[in-house]
């Protein structure tokens, strides 16, 4: 095609600002479907995407300093004014949901994932969701637990069968392997969208998630103790008030014992192993007969018998729940150590010896003196050992199927953690979901491989800016939601006045 004219683009890069000067051409052929469209250079492309003012080494730059060395908007901006960098500060934000973008469109084509996919043979799925707010749109990630990588990650409106099963489809019809496990949390619609979408691979449930569930009435009724503990213990402050006007060694071990105290109220436990009320008991009685052993000996502070003596009150007082408590944690951490097959047994074998340690736990139930509250939690835990079945124990079947869902667990909570060191927010911003089936691939990967210019030139432009619309999109169905809660009566009006247009037209 002969040139038609020649026109000019400027660029700010990483180096400076740059000109660039194009050769535009046009097909003359009236004959021709393409007849006097516009077609740029080639290289263009390699340089910036259309219509954008920076090239891609700043968007590179702006993706690095955000997702490797945690730097806010604000931050990225100051840093990039230092390396020369002439922007505005909106400009970050921009340019970081193009790094977004980009990459993980990049990654969808990498070949070395391709190669590393093949030569593994085969994949094992992990799924799961993410929702900071609940009713809105939920950020469903499914990653390969061989090789680590983030096959997919979709915002959906609903955690419904039909949406899971056409995302494991797509998951599956892309993938070069054949899928032989998948591993989640025992969430229904996940176990019918598996069922429907990959008929006949296992499907290994949690077993963190697992326990969790079947010993919540225990982790229920040990907290109850623990607060009713704690609220008996609360008068550590006005000792150390004293211990501190107290000079030398008798300050000293007031102060000391006080601060055993403290240190035992604030060591919170996780579920569903470890009980932090069983914990805090036992702390807070080793440290009531130390206080009552000093309390005895010559010169010993009058606050350490003080301290005793509230410790030896409030221990007595909730003395009468944690036999219950400790007898249940036994149970749940025996069934814990027999699913963790520190013997090696076989499925089948495992599977029997479990199912004893259940019928041992049905039979506790039926013992009259047994007291109702733990004859409800065991009864619970059995009830949801019937729900999950023999789907805890694919794992000790398949090499390389995990027994929990953790690693994608910790992959979240990564990217929340550096949500909270980038952004100071403690929990996850909505966006995250909004944005989250770019963000997420992007922010993982960010930190483990490496990103170049060329794999961001690489994507195809009619792929990025579908992807953008998509986003754009699903921000305005927000920013909609937004201005409702902000003023209904004008939002609805507006719909109102909307009707009426549309009723003129017709």
């Amino acid at each position: 095609m002969p040139t038609t004219y020649t026109k000019t683009r400027k660029l700010v890069t990483m180096h400076g600002l740059i000109q660039l000067r194009l050769q535009i051409r046009r097909c003359e052929n009236t004959q021709c479907p393409r007849f006097h469209q516009v077609c740029h250079p080639e290289e263009e492309g390699r340089w910036a995407l259309p219509k954008q003012e920076f090239s891609f080494d700043v968007v590179l730059r702006v993706g690095q300093l955000r997702y490797r060395e945690h730097r806010s908007c604000p931050e990225i901006f100051q840093q990039l004014r230092q390396e020369g960098v002439d922007l505005a500060e909106r400009s970050v934000s921009n340019l970081l949901t193009q790094y977004d973008i980009l990459l993980s469109l990049a990654l969808d084509t990498l070949p070395e994932r391709a190669t590393q996919l093949a030569a593994q043979g085969r994949a094992i799925l992990a799924i799961d969701g993410l929702q900071p707010d609940v009713g809105h749109e939920v950020l469903w990630v499914v990653r390969d637990t061989l090789s680590g990588q983030v096959l997919c990650a979709r915002s959906l409106l609903s955690s419904a069968r039909a949406e899971l099963q056409c995302l494991l489809a797509d998951v599956t019809a892309a993938l070069p392997v054949p899928v032989v496990a998948v591993v989640s949390d025992g969430q229904h619609s996940i176990r019918q969208a598996v069922a429907a979408a990959l008929p006949g691979v296992p499907h290994q449930l949690c077993q963190f998630h697992y326990l969790k569930e079947a010993a919540r009435p225990l982790w229920e009724a040990d907290r109850h103790a623990k607060k009713e503990l704690k609220k008996l213990v609360r008068g550590v402050r006005p000792l150390e008030r004293v211990a501190e006007q107290r000079p030398g060694p008798t300050g000293e071990v007031s102060l000391g014992y006080c601060a055993a105290v403290r240190s035992a109220l604030t060591d919170d436990a996780r579920a569903p192993l470890v009980f932090g009320g069983l914990r805090l008991h036992e702390q807070l009685s080793g440290i009531h007969a130390s206080a009552r052993r000093a309390a005895q000996k010559k010169g010993a502070p009058t606050e350490v018998n003080r301290l005793a003596g509230m410790l030896g009150r409030a221990l007595s007082s909730t003395a009468r729940w944690w036999p219950q408590v400790a007898q249940g944690a036994a149970w749940v951490q025996g069934a814990s150590a027999i699913l963790r097959n520190d013997e090696g047994l076989s499925a089948d074998a495992l599977m029997a010896r479990y199912r004893d340690w259940l019928a041992q736990m049905d039979s506790a139930t039926e013992c009259p003196d047994l007291p109702d509250t733990l004859r409800k939690a065991l009864s619970h835990f059995v009830k949801v050992s019937a729900s999950y079945g023999g789907d805890v124990f694919h794992c000790y079947r398949i090499a390389g199927l995990p027994r929990t869902n953790n690693a994608l667990e910790q992959a979240f909570g990564s990217l929340r953690y550096h949500e909270r060191r980038a952004s100071g927010r403690k929990v996850a911003s909505p966006s995250l979901v909004l944005s989250g089936s770019v963000r997420m691939p992007a922010a993982l990967f960010t930190r483990t491989g490496t990103v170049t210019r060329d794999m961001l030139a690489a994507v195809p432009q009619d792929r990025w800016r579908a992807t953008r619309a998509d986003l754009e999109r699903r921000r305005q169905a927000r920013c909609q939601r937004h201005r409702f809660r902000k003023d209904p009566a004008h939002y609805l009006a507006g719909l109102e006045k909307l009707c009426d247009e549309l009723n003129v037209l017709t």
